[in-house]
């Protein structure tokens, strides 16, 4: 029995970059759409995120995924966490991904999955603007939360359209003012940090929120015909009457974006169902359904973060890693 590659996140970085991941998510996209990538809903532990118990004031997700174009296995195990980790001044997210060889059951892979969660949640707003906003490569965007996430989306917007202008709204006017030096090599145009969240939404093509807000923020009358909305989240950014006016709703899966984030609530009172979605993100990347934002529509895409895109990315890790003699090897089986 082969032995198995650990993989720091030191090492994934010498091994990919951004325009990567757009890439490798994309292609795993076209695979939903084909029937080729398979992604049960991602099932939670409440660590006290919204729990009263335990009291750690965050969660767990295991998202296990196949992936047919790169013929790989695995799953990851992945959260966020306040609490004492914040305490001790560690990232809010904590991830790990084990991957292994479908055909023989053999597991060939275990590495750090923060850096890929963090990208590939930026890379699913990019692709999801490049299925809605087909009609020019300049854009105007807005972005609220000047976070990891609100990064990695401005990065990977990058990679598919010019951004003559970017703004920014956080709670914390400071952060915003440091993701403004920090993304000034993403950004084309001009970086607006705003005091007040209509004023972000003022005059773009697409909104991006990824906060941990658990407030409906964003209002329905912000929101303009041609615009698309990019809630990330596994909250409910968007107030009830965007969503319920929406001309067109996308998800990436439907089952979980059902069941959690920005449709969950409206889900479970029965207003918003299956019937109610446009198309899956896969189904318009594989031409099944019709790409593209009209002047007179609004579009909701709710790119909510699945198991495959991990898995996929941190495959390619793996074999450009071994390549390049990257990482350790362990044998679990002697």
């Amino acid at each position: 029995m082969e032995s198995t590659i650990l993989l720091s996140q030191g090492d994934i970085k010498e091994v990919l970059t951004m325009k990567d991941v757009v890439e490798i998510c994309d292609k795993t996209f076209v695979g939903f759409g084909e029937g080729t990538t398979i992604n049960p809903t991602k099932v939670g532990l409440d660590l006290g995120e919204k729990a009263a118990y335990p009291p750690y004031e965050g969660f767990m997700n295991a998202m296990p995924a196949y992936v047919g174009w790169c013929d790989s296995a695995g799953i990851k195990w992945a959260g966020g966490l306040l609490g004492e980790r914040k305490k001790a001044g560690l990232p809010y997210i904590t991830s790990m991904i084990l991957l292994m060889n479908p055909k023989m059951g053999n597991f060939t892979a275990a590495m750090d999955g923060a850096l890929i969660t963090n990208w590939r949640t930026g890379s699913q707003a990019a692709i999801s603007l490049k299925y809605t906003i087909t009609h020019k490569k300049n854009i105007k965007i807005a972005i609220y939360g000047a976070g990891m996430q609100g990064r990695t989306s401005t990065m990977a917007i990058s990679q598919i359209f010019d951004i003559d202008e970017l703004r920014v709204y956080d709670l914390y006017k400071s952060a915003g003012e440091k993701f403004k030096e920090d993304m000034k090599e993403y950004v084309k145009g001009e970086i607006v940090v705003v005091e007040n969240p209509e004023d972000a939404a003022k005059d773009v093509d697409a909104i991006i929120t990824v906060t941990q807000s658990k407030n409906k923020f964003l209002k329905n009358e912000w929101i303009k015909p041609g615009m698309v909305v990019v809630p990330m989240g596994s909250y409910q950014e968007c107030d009830d009457e965007f969503i319920l006016s929406a001309d067109k709703i996308m998800v990436d899966h439907v089952g979980q974006c059902l069941h959690r984030g920005v449709l969950k609530e409206l889900a479970e009172a029965g207003k918003i169902t299956e019937e109610t979605l446009y198309a899956t993100i896969g189904e318009v990347a594989a031409g099944k359904k019709a790409a593209g934002i009209k002047s007179d529509e609004r579009i909701l895409c709710v790119p909510i973060g699945t198991g495959a895109m991990d898995i996929a990315i941190a495959t390619v890790v793996r074999d450009r890693a071994i390549e390049k003699g990257l990482g350790d090897n362990f044998a679990f089986v002697v």
